[in-house]
């Protein structure tokens, strides 16, 4: 399991396993807080092409899905 901190998450860096779309590298571009201090919110940005997804924050902890970092 990837380790991620809420707190952290803006501006990093990610490999998706499985690449579509040519689309392999990826930033989290914004993300969004509640009163709570829970994320509401996780987009990430494709660095080839700057495609923008809306994502659950957490399928980033998954191995399987995301790798911590370009590589």
């Amino acid at each position: 399991m990837n380790k991620i901190s809420p707190k952290k998450l803006l501006h990093s860096k990610w490999t998706k396993v499985i690449v579509s779309n040519k689309e392999k590298h990826f930033v989290v571009s914004c993300v969004e807080f509640d009163e709570n201090h829970s994320v509401i919110e996780c987009i990430i940005t494709a660095v080839i092409n700057n495609n923008e997804y809306q994502i659950n924050w957490r399928d980033l902890k998954d191995p399987r899905q995301w790798k911590t970092g370009w590589q």
